[in-house]
């Protein structure tokens, strides 16, 4: 019987059918484990990048995986990539970004892979869906909880969407 690790994922989407593409990569995340919760979804202004780009829809789910963090964050890419994701510049507009925010409580620095994301718990857009999750979630190098961080950062530009998501809750 293989190990499951609980993994936090981002899903955000500014590009194309955003709404479709994200109910897409939900279901397409639960070949890589189970999806045990999802967020509400999200708009949120985007954040850095180039100017003049649509509003995002945001989005993350708690996953329990047998797949370590490497191989989990390659399959996050290969999902963008059956997307239809392009990388061409940095906080671009983007058909769909997966990216992993929390791996259990491991801690990396890498060339292809830090953990925790190094901006999660200073971005509205990532908190606000967390906080659906679990609010009680603690940064592994910090301790502060995503319920904290929410009370600390600007939250300008971020409003639950109000689309057809249907979080769920348990197996899938």
């Amino acid at each position: 019987m293989s190990v499951s690790n609980d993994a936090y994922v981002a899903l955000g989407a500014n590009l194309g059918d955003a709404h479709g593409t994200l109910c897409w990569a939900r279901e397409a995340v639960t070949s890589l484990g189970d999806v045990h919760a999802s967020s509400r979804l999200y708009r949120t202004a985007p954040v850095g990048g180039p100017p003049g780009q649509p509003d995002y829809l945001n989005a993350a789910l708690h996953l329990r995986t047998s797949l370590d963090p490497h191989a989990l964050l390659q399959a996050l890419h290969r999902l963008e990539d059956q997307a239809g994701r392009e990388r061409r510049e940095r906080w671009e507009a983007r058909v769909l970004d997966l990216d992993l925010l929390l791996y259990g409580d491991q801690v990396h620095a890498g060339p292809l892979l830090t953990l925790p994301h190094p901006r999660a718990w200073e971005r509205g857009f990532v908190l606000c869906p967390l906080n659906d999750l679990n609010p009680a979630l603690a940064h592994p190098l910090t301790g502060e909880t995503v319920a904290q961080a929410l009370k600390r950062v600007e939250l300008t530009g971020v409003s639950v969407a109000g689309l057809e998501w249907s979080p769920f809750r348990g197996h899938r």
